[in-house]
C-alpha cells in the first residue's frame, strides 16, 4: 500500500469547467497548473482528473479517441507531464481517469475492428457473428456501422463499443473465454497505456466503472477481479507507489480486486446517499421529501448509513480505503439541496471518518446546481459540471472568452457563490473546509487509518471516536445529548457542543471535536 494515500485528501477536477488561460472558453491543463497554490492551501494533496485524453467528446471525454494523447483543447502531452512535475514540488499527487471498458467509435483500434478482412484488432471488441442479433440478456447492440457481418455491443452510448475481455461463461461461438488469447491482449493493451502515463509521472488511476469489464461475469465479479488482480500485480512490482481508486461502490469486491480505494456512490438508497441525496425530483425538476441525514428537518437516522458502511468497513479496513465523496461529474451538487450550514455539517463528517476523502472542485463554496442544456452527453448531470466561479469579475474569473463562447454558462444569479467573495469573508463555507482539512492534516488520529468506534447512532447526536478524539454531529435543529462517560478538551466546532462530565451534548446543527 503506498503510505502517501493514508493522507491523502483529493480534489476532483473537471478540465474542462476549472479554469481556462487561453480564452477559447474552455479550461485547459495550464489552468490547473496556475491554481495548484490554491488546492493545495485548501488543505487537498492529490487530484483526480477527469478524462483530459484525446476524445470526439460525446460523452465529455469518456469515449477515449487514443489513450496516450492529451485532447488538444486541454493542451499537449507535454503540458500534463509538466503539470505532474509541479505538483510532485508541492507534495501533491495527480490521478488520471482511466476508461478500460470501452472506447470511441473512432479508435484506431475500433476502426482496424470493424473491416471484414481479419486483423490484430478484430476481437479487440464483443462482436457477433451476425448483423442480426437479438435476446441477449444484459447487452445491448449496434449493428449497419461496419464492414464486418457483425453487431458490436455497447456499453453506454452508440459511440462507445465494448472492450472485450472475454466472457466468464460463453454461451454463443462469438463469446471469448477470459483466457483467449485476444481476450488476455485486451488487458495487456490495458496495461500499456498505465505505463505509459505511470512512466511519464502520472501517480495512478480512478477506474471508470471498474466493475464491468468481463461479460457475464458472477456475482462476485470474480473474472473482472481476475484482470485487476493481474494488473496490481504489475504495479506492486514495477510501480509500487501508483494507485488505484474504482469506481465500483462496493469495496469488499473492489479491494480484493486489487484496488487501494473504493468510491461510495448514490447507486441505490441505502447507505452513502440517505446522508446526503434521500430524495426524490417532481415533474419539474425539483427536489422533494428530502430526508437526508444532514438536513435539518430531516427525521435523521445515521443507522441507515452505518448498517450498510460498517460491515464494509469491519471487512475491509486491513485492505484499503473507503472512499467518501462530497459530489462528483455524474452526482447532483450537494449545494442543489443543503443550506451553507448543512453542507459545513456534512463535510465535517465526510472529512473525519476513516479512508480517503474526495472533494469535488467548487463544492468547497457550495456551487449550487445549474438547469442547463445538456452538453457533451451530460444530460440531467450537466448542471453540476458547471464553470468554476474565481471572482465576481467577467465570466465570474473563469476564461476570458465572450460568454456565449464558454463550455457552459456560469452561475450569474444574485447570490452565486465565489471564491473570492468567500476568502474575504472569515466564517464562510470555503475558510470552514479550509479549517475542516487543517484538523484532518494535522492530526494524525483523523487520515485514512481505520481507527473508527461508534460511540452512539441510535438517535441523536451522532457520536464517534477516532483514537484519541472523541467526535459528535447533531445535524437537527434541536438541542441533543448522549452519555459517553468521557471528558475532554474541544479543539474544533462548528456551532456550540460540551463534553463534560461524560455527557456530550451539542445545540442544534453543530458539530464538535474533542481531545480526550
Amino acid at each position: 500500500m503506498p503510505q502517501w494515500l493514508e493522507d491523502a485528501v483529493f480534489y476532483e477536477i473537471y478540465p474542462q469547467s476549472f479554469y481556462d488561460t487561453n480564452g477559447d472558453g474552455i479550461g485547459d491543463i495550464k489552468g490547473i497548473i496556475q491554481k495548484l497554490d490554491y488546492i493545495r492551501e485548501l488543505g487537498c494533496n492529490a487530484l483526480w482528473i477527469n478524462p483530459c485524453f484525446d476524445s470526439p467528446f460525446k460523452d465529455a471525454g469518456y469515449d477515449v479517441r487514443d489513450y496516450k494523447k492529451v485532447a488538444p483543447r486541454y493542451g499537449t502531452n507535454e503540458d500534463l507531464v509538466l503539470l505532474f512535475k509541479e505538483t510532485h514540488k508541492k507534495g501533491v499527487h495527480v490521478l488520471l481517469d482511466l476508461v478500460p471498458g470501452h472506447t470511441s467509435e473512432e479508435h484506431a483500434w475500433f476502426t482496424e475492428s470493424k473491416k471484414a478482412e481479419p486483423n490484430e484488432y478484430r476481437n479487440r471488441y464483443i462482436w457477433t457473428d451476425n448483423w442480426i442479433t437479438w435476446g441477449v440478456e444484459g447487452m445491448r447492440f449496434i449493428a449497419g456501422e461496419a464492414e464486418r457481418n457483425g453487431s458490436y455491443v455497447i456499453n453506454f452510448f452508440k459511440c462507445q463499443p465494448a472492450l472485450n475481455f472475454g466472457f466468464l461463461n460463453p454461451t454463443a461461438p462469438w463469446q471469448l473465454p477470459v483466457d483467449h488469447p485476444d481476450s488476455i491482449a485486451t488487458r495487456e493493451a490495458l496495461k500499456d497505456i498505465i505505463r505509459f502515463w505511470l512512466d511519464r509521472g502520472a501517480d495512478g488511476f480512478r477506474v471508470d466503472m471498474a466493475d464491468s469489464l468481463v461479460k457475464n461475469d458472477d456475482g462476485q465479479k470474480s473474472a473482472t477481479s481476475a484482470v485487476w488482480r493481474n494488473i496490481r500485480a504489475m504495479l506492486d512490482a514495477d510501480y509500487p507507489e501508483a494507485v488505484l481508486v474504482s469506481e465500483w461502490s462496493n469495496p469488499p469486491q473492489a479491494l480484493h480486486a486489487g484496488f487501494h480505494a473504493d468510491f461510495l456512490l448514490d447507486h441505490d438508497g441505502r447507505g452513502y446517499k440517505t446522508l446526503l441525496r434521500d430524495y426524490t425530483l417532481d415533474g419539474e425538476g425539483r427536489p422533494v421529501n428530502d430526508n437526508s441525514f444532514f438536513k435539518k428537518d430531516a427525521n435523521a437516522d445515521i443507522r441507515r448509513f452505518l448498517d450498510n458502511y460498517l460491515p464494509w468497513y469491519e471487512e475491509t479496513k486491513n485492505t484499503g480505503f473507503i472512499s467518501l465523496i462530497t459530489g462528483n461529474h455524474d452526482t447532483c451538487r450537494l449545494g442543489f439541496t443543503l443550506t451553507r450550514t448543512e453542507l459545513a455539517l456534512a463535510y465535517a463528517v465526510l472529512f473525519t471518518l476513516p479512508g480517503v476523502p474526495f472533494l469535488y472542485y467548487g463544492d468547497e463554496i457550495g456551487m449550487r446546481y445549474l438547469n442547463v442544456k445538456s452538453r457533451e452527453g451530460g444530460y440531467t448531470r450537466t448542471g453540476s459540471r458547471t464553470p468554476m466561479p474565481w471572482t465576481e469579475g467577467k465570466n465570474k474569473g473563469f476564461s476570458a472568452a465572450p460568454p456565449d463562447k464558454l463550455y457552459l454558462p456560469v452561475d450569474a444569479e444574485e447570490g452565486a457563490p465565489s471564491v473570492e467573495a468567500q476568502e474575504k469573508e472569515p466564517d464562510s463555507l470555503l475558510n470552514t473546509v479550509k479549517a475542516l482539512l487543517r484538523l484532518r492534516n494535522t492530526e494524525g488520529d483523523l487520515r485514512g487509518k481505520p481507527n473508527l468506534e461508534i460511540l452512539h447512532a441510535d438517535s441523536l447526536p451522532f457520536i464517534y471516536r477516532r483514537g484519541s478524539l472523541l467526535l459528535a454531529v447533531n445535524p437537527g435543529g434541536n438541542r441533543a445529548a448522549a452519555r459517553v462517560s468521557l471528558s475532554g478538551e474541544t479543539i474544533y466546532a462548528i456551532g456550540q457542543g460540551s463534553l463534560e462530565n461524560g455527557l456530550c451534548a451539542l445545540e442544534g446543527q453543530s458539530f464538535a471535536v474533542w481531545r480526550i
